[in-house]
Order: structure tokens, then C-alpha cells, then sequence
């Protein structure tokens, strides 16, 4: 069984995302602040977890900055907030998806499910076979064991992270815009998808190039997409 741990200093929306999420067959553990949330990801084995955003002792988005220190669970975060700019902090402190508050039960059931299966096909056990690696460069990622390694160093990244330059490295040399992007790793179609894949390329750029600014693996062509480069 799948947990899924959810942090929200509301104890009715906690109540009510564990009922709902109980219907579809997980375990639900419950925090309501940030450090709560710290502490049970370090007792417990947590598949996913809910952070609401603005809670007292401390808040969803500091926690979220310690947890990725160490983990690279899905988060999918919380918030009475609806402008871009937090949406934006949200996804630049690590958070995988965003939902803002009031939301339907319904949506936040199937963006949990949409986390939960890249993230356990992100933890396969590798197969026995090396016809799943890519490269360009000196930049190879090996999908049987999920590892990104660039000029000889493994770089750590989270599941988006890793579909999405895993996805432009399987097609590498051609454009795809951010909405072909979107709908190829989330599955959905693309509303507002700009700033959610643009926060990630740019996490991206920034652990696989030496300098992000002059990037030599993944490039923009402008007003197109992005694309990685063919060595």
C-alpha cells in the first residue's frame, strides 16, 4: 500500500483529502506544519505528500526547500493563492505539481495518481539488459537504473525532471514547444503550461550545464521550444 503523507495546518481539509484518498486504496498520514511534515518523512516511507503552503512553526514552502534536500518524493503543494508568482515559487523550490485552493476532491485524486505512477516508474528496478541508455555528448542517462551522469558526475533530479530530459534526449536534434512538452510528460492537455515546464528546464539547465546561461546540451530556439542538442 502507497502512503501519502498530507500537511495542512486545517484539520478538516486533512480529514477530507484522507477520506477521499482513502477510497482509492492509500494509507494517509497526517501532519499540520512543516516540521511535522519533516519529522514523519524521516520515520516513515512516504510515497507522495500534500503541503499546504501558508501553516504556522513552519510553512509549506521552507519545508518543501529542507525535504528536497534529501528527497526526491513528488510534492504536490497547496494554496489559497491563485497568482502565477506563487505557482512559480511553488515549482522553484521543488514542488512537482500545484493546486490552489478551493479545489475539487476529484482533480487533486487524479493529479495524486499522475505523481504516484511517474514516480514509482521513475523507482523500476533496473532490467539486466544496457539497451536503454542514451547520450549526447557527455551527457548519458541510463533508464533501466533512472541515473543522469554528465562529463562523469551522477546528477540528482526529480521525476518531472528526469522524464522531461529524458524525453528531449530520446528526440534529440528536434524542437518541441513547452505545450508538446506539457502533454507528453503530464498526459493532459497544455492550459497555461508555459511557466510550469520553463521553471523546470531551467532546473534542468542547471544541473546538467557548466554554465546555464550559455547551455551546450539543452538549447532554446526562440518562439519555438527547446530542444537538446545532437552530438
Amino acid at each position: 500500500m502507497l502512503n501519502i503523507l498530507v500537511c495542512d495546518d486545517d484539520k478538516e481539509i486533512v480529514d477530507a483529502i484522507e477520506i477521499y484518498l482513502m477510497q482509492e486504496g492509500y494509507h494517509i498520514l497526517k501532519a499540520y506544519d512543516g516540521q511535522q511534515a519533516i519529522d514523519m518523512l524521516e520515520e516513515n516511507q512516504v510515497h507522495l505528500l500534500i503541503m499546504d503552503i501558508m501553516m504556522p512553526n513552519l510553512d509549506g514552502i521552507h519545508a518543501t526547500m529542507q525535504i528536497r534536500e534529501k528527497s526526491s518524493i513528488p510534492i504536490i503543494m497547496l494554496s489559497a493563492k491563485t497568482e502565477d508568482s506563487d505557482k512559480i515559487l511553488g515549482l522553484n523550490i521543488g514542488a512537482d505539481d500545484y493546486l490552489a485552493k478551493p479545489f475539487n476532491p476529484l482533480e487533486l485524486v487524479a493529479r495524486v495518481k499522475s505523481q504516484l505512477r511517474r514516480y514509482t516508474e521513475f523507482g523500476n528496478m533496473p532490467s539486466e539488459d544496457d539497451n536503454n541508455i542514451y547520450s549526447t555528448g557527455d551527457l548519458f542517462i541510463n533508464d533501466d537504473l533512472k541515473e543522469v551522469i554528465v562529463e562523469g558526475n551522477p546528477v540528482k533530479m526529480t521525476p518531472i525532471e528526469y522524464n522531461i530530459l529524458l524525453f528531449l534526449v530520446k528526440n534529440q536534434g528536434k524542437v518541441y514547444s513547452t505545450d508538446q512538452i506539457y502533454e507528453n510528460i503530464w498526459n493532459e492537455d497544455a492550459v497555461g503550461a508555459d511557466n510550469t515546464v520553463a521553471v523546470h528546464i531551467r532546473h534542468i539547465r542547471e544541473k546538467i550545464e557548466i554554465n546555464p546561461k550559455e547551455p551546450k546540451y539543452l538549447k532554446v530556439v526562440w518562439g519555438i521550444g527547446y530542444k537538446i542538442e545532437k552530438m
